[in-house]
């Protein structure tokens, strides 16, 4: 029992035969009560009353663990009805007791009467008058209590009742069993019915000892998906209360110890039974958690058959109202107004299989995470071949299923979002990557839980928390329950049939095989496709579904702004309302499932065509619009007409990007075309590197001692902060710093990483590329970053020639460019802009001599004709040039002219 530094009146000093009042809170046996007096403050002190002038059989008891020898002590006859006649009569009820001695020991002994005061019944005369109890052996009848004992045992004796009745008593002795063979056959053999038990003992709120009847099992029982706080044993055998520890045991004892209850063995734990206790007056799991005694657990939550909701209702009412061991708590969503705990919000994108982007009422995005699930992963380390970029996507078993399982059921749908907790932002560790902070939430759709269904369907499976982490999803049994489903019925990722594999061809970029399958594409007519990126307004990248494959896809027949670029050595803005046309875009058909018709395709392999979503042509939609203007490449087109229509009513608005237009006179609607002269505008540059394909990298001369300051300051400081060897991990497309050959730091960009050993760099001040181990790189500080100064070389290419395309030629052009320029200053005038880079003319910088017409006047080079009438008289020059190199027969022309019949076989073309 539990006991108390408080003292019942009359607890210490000596014997006393004043009457006191308590309420009985156990009966130890049949002459053995424990007493307690009103709680004030806490549990309140308890005395243990042994009943004077009687004796009543003593009770079964198990032999101590500690003594392996030692044997259980069985009943003596009737002990056990003697016990059950006193529980039943004074359990829960009040009682007034007299002390009539004090043992030097601290027993006490003494009369107990039911009720206020002494006129009540007197409990050791109804005992012996029932024959569960005889009075003292030697005991004489010398005052009115014990002559009344007397006559109660000769009167017991005469009607033969109890022990005095024919027989032994051996009926009386229960044959008590202290363990169970099989406990989890023993639960499932009751069906969870109901089972009559008395409580004999508890332990702390939710654990007790309870005698099974009628079959006199006495088991541990703990109560189904709680915990209450614990009493901690110390090395030294003595227990630690942990806080509301103490009331929380009270709580139980004064409301189930020694009562008749009904429990429904619900599962085991060991040889521990986990149960539910039914009283009369109400369940005590469920009353525990309202009052703050207790806290859920996820263990055994779920074999609760009342339903695990009703015990997190609880659990929220204690914790909503911070009631004892809820004293501290702070919701995770404590922060969060209202309107930001619980909205409505439509769905844009599908992030892997645990997250969405939705748009919210006032027109901002948000992500919103899926509470207390995770999706689908590798598992192992060796399972990714390390050469191969992981598509998380593809690559990863039911991904794929997940991802599409949450597209179809929710792009374009309005959800209702209910934030559990916001997840804070964590740092990069050994093993796990950095996250951003995450809001994560239930999200429902027609009453359905989106995680539960992707759970339910193996796609997903449950995190697992520690049990005092309450950032958890508000319906997370049911996310357990649907797991446990899935694993039984074998569902998704749970299944015991083989992985899917999903075998895409990423053909978005890949000339060759963009070339072997547009002829396949512009027979299908129109294909289902799936938009999986919105790159631009009028660029996107396709998934095929028959096909299998990925493209990347222009749309036809129009002009959408061009979006901001990140070019080696500037940014380059975007043009106006670019961002806007990208938005609409995706709004309309990010993920959705579409429709499209490929026309023809780029020099890069972008496949370039119609897109249709729900019936309308996406081309036609941005123009009307006014974010793209019609191209005339339309006029070939079924969709020109309506391209037109569009863009005219689009014009009259004067929005977006007609906001500036002027309705053109009809007198000025052809006007007199100027003809356009050639610029040139010659600038100093000192050239660092020329490429095997006769591509050359330049540097400013203006900014050349800015450069230098640099690299100054930056070698500095790498001498004072060396990089530690192997320290920087390498990944494409970041800065870095490189030691060159000479022994050098210089600022480089990753290109590719092939192994630790194999990186290839790119030197951004000069334009050459290396292949280094990662030992020779570091981290480049922000202080030399590209923000502070950009990179110094700049890619061009020769204007007006053609570059042989026959190995030993082009090798013979590219050295004698080397030997002319490489590491020289020139004048440089960008003469036309093309998609690789810039077009440009080169002078020497002493003589002014053209450095290009000097390759064509050598035969090392071919004239490119273009036809723009600002070029004629350069083009002119340098036709004239290669003409003389043909008549003297020069390199190239040395087998004269070739080209009529024989371009393809030497690998030229005319």
């Amino acid at each position: 029992m539990a006991h108390c530094n408080l003292d019942l009146p009359g607890s210490s000093g000596s014997p006393t035969s004043a009457s006191q009042v308590a309420g009985t809170t156990d009966v130890l046996s049949g002459c053995a009560i424990i007493v307690r007096g009103q709680p004030r403050g806490g549990p309140p002190p308890e005395r243990q009353i042994n009943l004077s002038n009687i004796r009543a059989g003593n009770l079964a008891r198990r032999a101590a663990a500690t003594q392996p020898d030692a044997k259980d002590t069985p009943d003596e006859p009737w002990a056990f009805p003697a016990r059950e006649f006193l529980r039943k009569k004074l359990i829960g009820k009040e009682v007034c007791f007299t002390i009539e001695n004090k043992t030097p020991q601290g027993r006490e002994y003494g009369m107990i009467y039911l009720g206020k005061d002494t006129n009540g019944e007197n409990i050791a005369e109804s005992l012996v008058a029932e024959g569960l109890a005889t009075r003292r052996e030697g005991m004489r009848a010398n005052n009115p209590e014990q002559n009344r004992l007397s006559e109660c045992e000769e009167q017991a004796k005469a009607a033969k009742k109890g022990m005095w009745s024919e027989g032994n008593g051996s009926h009386t002795i229960r044959d008590l069993k202290y363990t169970i063979e099989n406990p989890r056959h023993f639960v499932d053999s009751h069906h969870q019915k109901p089972v009559n038990a008395i409580i004999e003992h508890v332990r702390d709120g939710s654990v007790v000892r309870a005698l099974l009847l009628p079959d006199y099992y006495l088991v541990t029982v703990m109560l189904s998906g709680i915990k209450c706080p614990t009493f901690r044993r110390e090395a030294d055998g003595s227990e630690t209360p942990e806080p509301f520890a103490a009331e929380a045991k009270f709580f139980t004892e004064s409301r189930l110890l020694q009562r008749d209850v009904q429990i429904i063995l619900e599962s085991c734990h060991n040889q521990n039974i986990l149960g539910t206790i039914l009283h009369p007056n109400g369940n005590i799991t469920e009353l525990l958690l309202k009052e703050g005694f207790a806290r859920c657990v996820d263990w055994s939550i779920a074999v609760y058959t009342r339903g695990a909701e009703k015990l997190r209702a609880a659990e929220r009412f204690a914790k909503e109202r911070r009631l004892r061991i809820w004293r501290d708590y702070v919701a995770p969503t404590a922060n969060l107004d209202q309107k930001d705990k619980q909205f409505v919000a439509k769905v844009m994108q599908v992030l892997n299989a645990d997250a969405i982007v939705v748009k919210l009422n006032s027109g901002d995005y948000k992500t919103i995470h899926l509470s207390s699930i995770r999706p689908p992963r590798l598992e192992g380390e060796n399972t990714q071949d390390k050469n191969k970029k992981l598509r998380p996507l593809y690559d990863i078993p039911y991904m794929f299923e997940a991802r599409e399982f949450l597209r179809k059921k929710l792009i374009g749908k309005k959800v209702n979002v209910t934030v559990d907790y916001i997840r804070p932002a964590s740092p990069a560790t050994e093993t796990v990557p950095a996250f951003s902070e995450r809001t994560c939430a239930t999200v429902t759709i027609g009453g359905i839980n989106i995680a539960e269904a992707l759970v339910s369907k193996g796609l997903a499976t449950v995190i697992r928390y520690r049990q005092d982490d309450d950032q958890r999803s508000s319906h997370y049994d049911e996310l357990l329950a649907a797991e446990a489903r899935a694993i039984k019925n074998g569902k998704g990722l749970h299944s015991k049939k083989e992985v899917p594999i999903h075998r895409v061809a990423d053909i978005s970029g890949d000339t060759q095989k963009a070339k072997q399958f547009l002829p396949f594409l512009q027979r299908a007519g129109r294909s289902e496709a799936v938009v999986e990126y919105v790159f631009s307004g009028s660029r996107l990248k396709l998934y095929l579904p028959k096909e299998t494959c990925l493209i990347t896809f222009l749309l036809a027949g129009i002009e959408c702004p061009r979006g901001a670029r990140n070019l080696p050595g500037l940014v380059q803005e975007g043009e106006p309302f670019s961002e806007e046309a990208t938005l609409f875009t995706k709004e309309l058909v990010l993920q959705r499932e579409v429709e499209v018709e490929v026309e023809s395709m780029d020099k890069a392999g972008n496949f370039i065509g119609w897109l249709h979503i729900d019936g309308a042509n996406l081309s036609v939609l941005l123009v009307e619009h006014a974010l793209s203007k019609v191209h005339f490449t339309a006029e070939r087109s079924s969709y020109y007409k309506s391209l037109l229509s569009a863009e005219e009513a689009a014009k009259q608005k004067k929005e977006k990007v007609w906001a500036h237009y002027e309705e053109q006179p009809v007198e000025e609607v052809m006007p007199v075309l100027e003809e356009k002269e050639r610029s040139a505008s010659y600038k100093p540059v000192f050239v660092t590197e020329i490429t095997d394909d006769l591509h050359f990298y330049v540097q400013d001369v203006e900014t050349g001692t800015q450069l230098e300051k640099l690299m100054e300051n930056m070698r500095n400081d790498i001498a004072s902060h060396p990089p530690v060897e192997g320290s920087y991990a390498p990944r494409r497309g970041e800065f870095c710093i490189a030691k060159f050959v000479d022994g050098e730091w210089y600022r480089a960009r990753v290109e590719k990483v092939e192994s630790p050993a194999k990186i290839h760099v790119f030197y951004i001040d000069y334009g050459n590329r290396e292949v280094l181990p990662s030992t020779r790189l570091g981290t480049l500080s922000p202080a030399f970053s590209t923000r502070v100064l950009p990179a110094q070389a700049t890619e061009y290419a020769f204007a007006f020639i053609q570059v042989p395309q026959d190995d030993d030629a082009r090798t013979d052009a590219v050295d004698s460019v080397v030997r002319d320029i490489q590491n020289t200053q020139c004048l440089l005038n960008v003469e036309h802009l093309s998609a690789g880079c810039p077009h440009v003319t080169l002078q020497f910088a002493d003589s002014k001599g053209d450095v290009g017409l000097g390759l064509v006047k050598e035969g090392l080079v071919m004239v490119e004709v273009r036809k723009e009438k600002q070029f004629q008289k350069v083009i002119t020059e340098y036709l004239n040039a290669q003409e003389s190199a043909k008549s003297a027969r020069l390199n190239l022309w040395r087998y004269g002219d070739f080209r009529a019949d024989d371009a393809d076989e030497f690998g030229y073309s005319r």
